[in-house]
């Protein structure tokens, strides 16, 4: 799904530096800077968490600039389709990063996510609307271009672009004459205003912000991270195997798994990681009703 929605997305030449060698440090000292990394966000008032599409490829979503990744391969000059080796979305689960995030969540630990990703595994991990800003859309949730209500999906939209259909708003009480349009943005689309707003937001208020799975080159998504650090003297911690250009602005930096980085903090700090349970995803249970903040 991630190969066809690079192949929806229309012409575009700047797609960023590509292909970059993974790093892997040594397991002592992760494990270090994950005990670093848990004493700052014990001390922390407002962490913030930004993701990018490295946090979903262990669920088999193949990410876009790493060694093998969409636009690598694309720039390489591969043929082989990566859709080929990728689940459908619909068969693809939470990861340990998104379920240890949920868990952070439910025990305060950290207070809002930013996330770049349109695959919509938060939203299956039944995240609240309140604790996340998907800037880019989701593919499990449609918009009414009226009241821009939000309504869950159970698969993935067949449309891209902020496409508006023929369906007529669904929302229960005082429905609009609005109708549904998908979420997915396009290269030349302004980020949606709602999601913008509450990003900026907690931006703002954080003092310490979290980048899991991001080389941080899509803006203006890779600049709201360091806001805390001018506004209020806050750290930057960056999770990636791939350096990113913003290695040298960061207070700390990890190279290795997202889900080996999660799974030892949520250790450190004594919070058990939820497992995905089906029973309670939205895109099951909840299809064609409105996903409110």
């Amino acid at each position: 799904m991630s190969a066809n929605y690079a192949k929806g997305l229309s012409d575009y030449e700047n797609k960023g530096v590509c292909g970059l060698q993974e790093i892997f440090e040594s397991p002592e000292e992760v494990e270090s800077k994950v005990e670093l990394l848990s004493k700052w966000l014990t001390q922390s008032k407002c962490v913030v968490v930004y993701c990018g599409a490295g946090i979903s490829t262990s669920a088999g979503i193949p990410d876009f600039r790493g060694p093998n990744g969409i636009w690598t391969q694309e720039k390489k000059g591969v043929k082989e389709d990566p859709e080929a080796k990728a689940l459908s979305l619909t068969d693809c689960s939470p990861t340990v990063t998104h379920m240890a995030l949920i868990s952070l969540l439910k025990s305060k630990a950290i207070k809002f996510i930013v996330s770049q990703n349109i695959d919509g595994l938060f939203l299956r991990a039944n995240i609240r609307r309140r604790h996340i800003a998907e800037l880019h859309g989701n593919f499990f949730l449609d918009e009414c271009t009226q009241c821009h209500s939000r309504f869950i999906r159970s698969t993935p939209s067949p449309t891209m672009a902020c496409k508006v259909s023929d369906q007529k708003c669904m929302r229960w009480s005082r429905p609009c004459r609005g109708l549904i349009c998908d979420t997915i943005l396009d290269w030349d689309q302004d980020l949606p205003k709602n999601e913008l707003k509450w990003a900026d937001k907690y931006s703002r208020e954080c003092d310490l912000a979290i980048c899991l799975g991001t080389t941080l080159q899509i803006e203006p998504a890779g600049s709201l991270p360091f806001r805390c650090q001018r506004l209020n003297s806050g750290r930057v911690v960056i999770v990636n195997l791939q350096p990113t250009k913003s290695d040298t602005k960061a207070d700390l930096v990890i190279h290795d798994f997202v889900d080996n980085v999660m799974t030892l903090l949520c250790k450190t700090l004594d919070v058990k990681i939820e497992a995905y349970d089906p029973s309670t995803d939205p895109t099951k249970t909840r299809v064609t009703t409105e996903w409110r903040r």
